[in-house]
Parts: structure tokens; C-alpha cells; sequence
């Protein structure tokens, strides 16, 4: 059953498309973004340095985003785009910031379409359908590409019209260039800061902040604080140490507002500094670090190190107790509890007890048993470091049994 033609954003219907094509498409999307990722970072290498910087993320949620509406408003044309509209506006965003024309973002726009096209006639080949089909999703395809054009045209907009000055478009730029995974030469980067009156310090720590950041922020910052609020992860870059002073600023522009102060690391290790306040924010959604308005990583340090690879992690608590495996679930978690207790604490089995809520004895009988399994392991001061570290990670993250 054909779905209801929707119009163009010039105003022109487009020719319905079955709701069944949407089927035949939504397999190939995971395929198509890498194909389409790997193709405009080829044509366009600012996309390649862009994806690993602090806008990555929310450029291939973008992407992702603009495919699979596409698809959704072919098996639905009520389908809303709402989240779609506003990534695409934040690529604007990203655009006049980086005081690059829309060209550049126009052309990498046409190329996915072009791939997509191309992705289309070899369905269309597979199942066989009408030239007439794939020439009507051709029309839709291009038509919606001037639609996300369009929508992006109002991200860029918004930005052009409200800076307030050149300086201030060449600050936030400054600090994209600071947090990329590939750096700007110091000299490229010595003459962004003249130019945006910044002198770059020697060291500097980062605070991130819960999105979204309310707008009164900017105004209450001191002057030399590079802000990037209009992003998913919004951050500011703080230069010199955390003094009393710099302390109370951020207190009061954060007012109301979560946030997690990085470490105060060399200027060229700031990346490092905002991937850890960021984490640190992620802990305290995940109920691992206790909630407040302003969280240190400094007060956090062993929580991070320890949560910093889960995968990891359960991988050496699987091949360190793999000797239990054979033991019944229950009786194994108990074991694993017990021996937690033991390894972090190294108390008696009296307070042990204590602590798990059984008798001493029990705890006695238990360590027993464990020394039977894991004797060897324990004995030894590698595996019983590896046995303590990833037991207290799994503690953390809330479950003590590694899958």
C-alpha cells in the first residue's frame, strides 16, 4: 500500500514511496553509514578531524539521525523529525563555527545521497524492483537532501546572527582545535590565539557540564574561559590551576547546574581532562558516584581508573575465577562476595563476618574452599592483584558476578 506523498521543502509533492521499501532499506543502514562515513572522510578530511573531536559524537548521531528518518517517514509519513532537526541545526552550528561555508556541508550531503542512491540499485536489482521505483526514490532522496540543507541553513543562521563578535567565533574554534585527537602545530595554534586574543596557557583543567547549559552561563564566566555550551557535552576550558578564586567563578555561573571538574593537566592533554569529567558525570547517572552540584575528579581518581575499561575488566575476573565456574550460581556468588571482602580489606574472618552478615566460621569454611579453587592463584601476588582490582570494579558497576 503506497504511503501518503509528502511535500517537498520547495513545496512540490514527492512521489509516494511503498511502505514496504522501507523493509527492503532499514537492514542496510549500519552498512550505509560506514560506507557513507568512510567515503566523506575521504573527500572531505575536516570531517575525518572533526569525528575525533569533541563534536564527533554528535556528528554521527547526525548522520545516523538523517538516514533513519528517512526511513521512518517512508513506513510512516507522520513520523516525527524533531531530534533529526536538531542535530542537523547543530551541523550548522558546527559549520559557522568553524567559519567554513555551507558548500563544504552541501557536498558531503550529495555524496551520501549519491552512495545511498547507488546502495538503492543494488536493492532494486536484488528484489527485482521497477525502474519506475527506484527513479521515484531518487526524486524523494535528493528532495529530502535539500530539506536537510535547509534545515541546517537555520543552525548556521542562528550562529551568524548571534555572535557577538569574529573573536569569539575564533575562541570556540581554539578550543575544538585544543580537545582534537589530533592536535593543530603549536605554531597554527599560536596564531589562532593571537588572533582570537587569547594567550594559551601551560596548563589548564576542563569542567564538564550536563547538557543542556542554560544561556546566562557565558556572561558570568571569566574572560579567558574558552566555553563550548552549544553541544550535546558542553565544556569549558578553565587555563591555570583550580584556585579558591576560579572556584567561586564557576560555582556561580554553574549555579543550578550539574557539572564535574576535570584535572588540571599540560595544555596539550586537555582531551584527557574533559574525557574524564565527562565519565565522572556518566558515573553519577549511573549511581556509582554520589550526586552533587559540582563533583571533582580529583576526589574520584581510583573509581575512574577502575570503571575505565567494563569489558576489560570482565574479562580478567572471568579468566581469574574461571575455577568456580563449576560451582552452583548461588554458592558461587557467595564465594565471590566473601572473597572480595577478603582481598580489599584483609581483615579477620570475624570482621569479614561482620561485614557480610554470617558467622565467622562460615567466612572461615568459605576461605577454605576458595583456597582449594583458587590456592594457587591467591598465592600468587599478580593474580591476586588482578583478583582484587577487577572484584572492586564489579563492586562499583553494582554486580560482583562477571558474565
Amino acid at each position: 500500500m503506497p504511503s501518503i506523498a509528502r511535500p517537498s521543502v520547495l513545496g512540490e509533492p514527492l512521489d509516494p514511496l511503498p511502505k514496504k521499501f522501507a523493509a527492503f532499506m532499514r537492514p542496510l543502514l549500519p552498512g550505509l553509514l560506514n560506507e557513507i562515513r568512510t567515503e566523506v572522510t575521504r573527500s572531505y578530511p575536516v570531517y575525518g578531524r572533526l569525528l575525533n573531536g569533541p563534536d564527533g559524537d554528535a556528528i554521527r548521531q547526525g548522520v545516523e539521525q538523517a538516514l533513519t528518518a528517512f526511513v521512518d517517514r517512508v513506513a510512516d509519513p507522520s513520523s516525527s523529525s524533531e531530534l533529526r532537526d536538531e542535530l542537523l541545526r547543530r551541523f550548522g552550528r558546527v559549520e559557522a563555527y568553524e567559519g567554513r561555508d555551507l558548500e563544504v556541508l552541501q557536498g558531503a550531503y550529495r555524496l551520501g545521497a549519491r552512495i545511498a542512491l547507488r546502495r538503492a540499485k543494488t536493492l532494486g536489482r536484488q528484489y527485482s524492483l521497477s525502474p519506475a521505483l527506484i527513479l521515484a526514490f531518487a526524486d524523494a532522496l535528493f528532495a529530502y537532501v535539500e530539506e536537510l540543507e535547509a534545515i541546517t541553513r537555520e543552525g548556521y543562521a542562528e550562529v551568524r546572527e548571534r555572535a557577538a563578535s569574529e573573536e569569539s567565533a575564533l575562541r570556540r574554534q581554539l578550543l575544538h582545535f585544543l580537545l582534537a585527537a589530533s592536535p593543530l602545530p603549536r605554531t597554527a595554534v599560536s596564531e589562532l590565539c593571537k588572533a582570537a586574543a587569547w594567550e594559551l596557557p601551560r596548563s589548564c583543567f576542563l569542567v564538564a557540564l550536563q547538557s543542556p547549559a542554560p544561556e546566562h552561563i557565558q556572561a558570568a564566566l571569566d574572560r579567558d574561559v574558552l566555553a563550548d555550551l552549544d553541544i550535546p557535552q558542553p565544556h569549558l576550558l578553565v587555563p591555570g590551576d583550580l584556585t579558591p578564586a576560579r572556584l567561586d567563578m564557576i560555582r556561580t555561573a554553574l549555579a543550578g547546574t550539574r557539572a564535574a571538574l576535570g584535572l588540571t593537566v599540560p595544555v596539550g592533554q586537555a582531551a584527557d581532562s574533559v574525557r574524564w569529567a565527562r565519565r565522572v558525570l556518566q558515573l553519577v547517572d549511573d549511581d556509582v558516584i554520589p550526586d552533587a552540584p559540582l563533583i571533582r575528579c580529583e576526589d574520584h581518581l581510583t573509581t575512574l581508573w577502575l570503571l575505565s575499561d567494563s569489558a576489560l575488566v570482565d574479562r580478567v575476573a572471568a579468566r581469574e575465577l574461571a575455577p568456580l565456574d563449576e560451582l552452583p550460581a548461588r554458592r558461587r556468588d557467595r564465594l565471590v562476595e566473601t572473597l572480595r571482602v577478603h582481598v580489599s580489606t584483609r581483615a579477620p574472618a570475624e570482621q569479614v563476618g561482620e561485614m557480610l552478615g554470617v558467622h565467622a566460621q562460615t567466612v572461615r569454611y568459605r576461605l577454605r574452599t576458595l583456597d582449594a579453587y583458587l590456592g594457587d592463584r591467591l598465592a600468587d601476588p599478580d593474580h591476586r592483584f588482578a583478583i582484587e582490582v577487577a572484584l572492586r570494579s564489579l563492586h562499583l558497576r553494582g554486580h560482583d558476578d562477571p558474565e
